[in-house]
């Protein structure tokens, strides 16, 4: 690797000074205790926020990485060195393989650092000043023992005074203007500091400024409980199909702000912990078909999914797992299972040309994007499935995985809900691996994308049998101008008699005409109805929202109004011939 741009520390230094450091002090919320428990705190915060940027220039400058390149290796220990807040955006990282390669990701899931633990009294305060509320007014038991630490906010257990067994969730003081300071910085600097590596070929591999703008709009999100409390409601109402097989925590409206969020205390133990489940005399393989199950269900039913399922946010309590900790959830579109599956049918069929509009179609392209060289690149990735005859045969992560290298190669961006369904795949395959290595995640998927594609061909198929009549219909109409043409010459000619009793004949000829123009107004409308319908199964941009080409909904539409135009028309007349 080699950098586009090298620069000293004097620069840095210069760009420092430009720096103006937001001026937002949550301090300026505490209560009277909790800014007497935190008074070195503050006052020690303070003293670093002068001293800040001098810390980051000197950690900057002992990697030294501005002027080597970032290496996974020095990207990770420069993390730690800067402290819990830069532990917890690898963290972030290290989840994100659209943001960084592979490689990068692995190394940042190395940060697995021991954070001190915030004392109780001063848990017990941040809660008071949440709430409005004395703690013992609202739990009857509550442990000053943390569940966990982490580098945002840690967990307690407690008991309300209706007896229901909680977790209460609460984030670090301080931690927000600490955080909001140092990307401040971070952006500034991240201009200066050769933050861009490149390839020999010159392409873009690492742009830190773009993804230091990502994380930080993450890092907000996460320092805001209630957007975590509101992706848990929202899983509980649309992601749980059946309590009874598998469910997750419900979350305490009234113990849930900005700063503490509360649920219900899941008393069991993590599926890490395969030893306890088995002397529990548990069915691994119901726990784990439960998992998979429910999981292949938000992600093809729902569209939204539990994007970091590692072993230790799933729980087993009472012989049913439990989902825990939606800090992240992951969406995906109708138009991107269908991309999902085209792609597992090109590769089944070693269909080269559509697996090549598939990996075209799920990202996009750049001036820099060869479509030949795609080509000849795809058809090496069908060789390496060719000996699967079914879905079931693949190696799920490897496929992925391929295909996410594929579009790298060949600079097509793809979207970060498809990497982080990737990873989500992945992280869950882990969990099986260990749990139950039986279960076949990739079956379980499968047997629900082909049930899904039987559905979307029988309903196509429905589209195509009513349009086939509607068109049937149709031709016999269009014999009817013909046959009233070889009437009329037979007339002309003397070979047919018509004994006809007629006060005026121009208007019954005039009625005819007019017939006859609202019979091929209505044919026109069924051949492009059935052209609509065959549309509908091909691949052709742009997709509408419904997961169909904009084309094939145009041509229903028209037809739709041209049929139902020339229909009145008919109907309208016939009631005026009765009249």
């Amino acid at each position: 690797m080699k950098n586009k741009k090298k620069v000293n520390e004097q620069e840095l230094e210069e760009v420092g000074k430009e720096v103006e450091l937001p001026q937002n002090d949550s301090t300026d919320t505490m209560g009277p205790k909790l800014k007497a428990l935190l008074a070195d705190d503050i006052k020690d915060a303070k003293k670093k926020k002068k001293s800040r940027l001098g810390e980051m220039i000197a950690i900057f400058a002992a990697h030294n990485f501005y002027a080597s390149g970032i290496t996974p290796e020095e990207l990770r220990t420069t993390l730690e060195d800067l402290g819990p807040t830069y532990v917890k955006i690898g963290q972030i990282m290290s989840s994100r393989p659209d943001m960084l390669p592979d490689n990068y990701c692995k190394e940042l899931e190395k940060l697995r650092q021991t954070v001190r633990p915030i004392e109780g009294a001063i848990v017990r305060a941040i809660i008071e000043d949440e709430t409005g509320k004395d703690i013992d007014e609202i739990y009857s038991e509550f442990q000053d023992k943390p569940l966990g630490s982490a580098s945002i906010g840690q967990a307690h257990y407690g008991v309300l005074k209706d007896g229901t067994k909680v977790v209460t969730k609460v984030q670090r003081p301080l931690i927000e203007d600490l955080m909001v300071r140092d990307f401040a910085l971070l952006k500034k600097l991240a201009g200066i500091v050769n933050i861009v590596t490149t390839k020999d070929g010159g392409d873009p591999v690492l742009d830190l400024v773009t993804i230091i703008e990502e994380l930080e709009k993450v890092s907000m999100q996460e320092l805001d409980f209630r957007i975590e409390a509101g992706n848990t409601k929202f899983f509980k109402e649309n992601c749980i199909e059946d309590e009874a097989q598998i469910s997750c925590p419900t979350v305490i409206d009234e113990l849930t702000t900005k700063r503490i969020f509360t649920m219900t205390y899941v008393d069991g133990c993590s599926v890490a912990h395969k030893d306890q489940l088995v002397a529990q005399n548990l069915d691994l393989t119901q726990i784990g078909t439960a998992i998979v199950t429910n999981f292949v269900h938000q992600i093809l039913d729902v569209g939204s999914f539990h994007a970091d399922p590692h072993q230790g946010n799933i729980m087993v309590s009472e012989g049913k797992p439990f989902w825990i900790d939606f800090g992240m959830i992951g969406h995906v579109s109708k138009r991107e299972m269908d991309l999902i599956q085209s792609l597992l049918l090109s590769i089944i069929n070693h269909d080269t040309e559509q697996c090549t509009n598939v990996v075209m179609s799920l990202g996009i392209p750049t001036s820099q994007t060869n479509r030949n060289a795609v080509t000849q690149d795809v058809g090496i990735f069908l060789d390496r499935f060719g000996a699967a005859s079914n879905i079931m045969e693949m190696d799920i992560s490897s496929l992925f995985g391929d295909v996410i290298d594929l579009a790298g190669k060949h600079n097509i961006k793809l979207p970060g809900s498809f990497t982080m369904l990737v990873r989500s795949v992945i992280a869950l395959e882990g969990v099986l691996e260990q749990l139950c290595p039986d279960i076949n995640l990739m079956e379980i998927i499968s047997n629900k994308l082909i049930d899904n594609m039987k559905k979307s061909l029988d309903l196509k198929q429905k589209i195509l049998d009513i349009g086939k009549d509607i068109l049937g219909a149709g031709k016999k109409s269009v014999e009817i101008p013909g046959l009233v043409v070889e009437t009329l010459n037979g007339i002309n000619k003397g070979r047919t008699k018509v004994n006809l009793s007629l006060s005026d004949t121009e208007e019954p000829m005039y009625q005819m005409k007019v017939f006859i123009k609202d019979i091929v107004l209505a044919v026109i409308a069924c051949v492009m109805f059935i052209g609509g319908c065959i549309l509908c199964s091909v691949n052709v941009q742009p997709i509408t929202s419904l997961g169909v080409p904009l084309i094939a909904v145009i041509f229903m539409v028209f037809s739709c109004a041209l049929g139902i135009y020339a229909v009145k028309n008919m109907v309208k007349k016939k009631k005026k011939k009765k009249k």
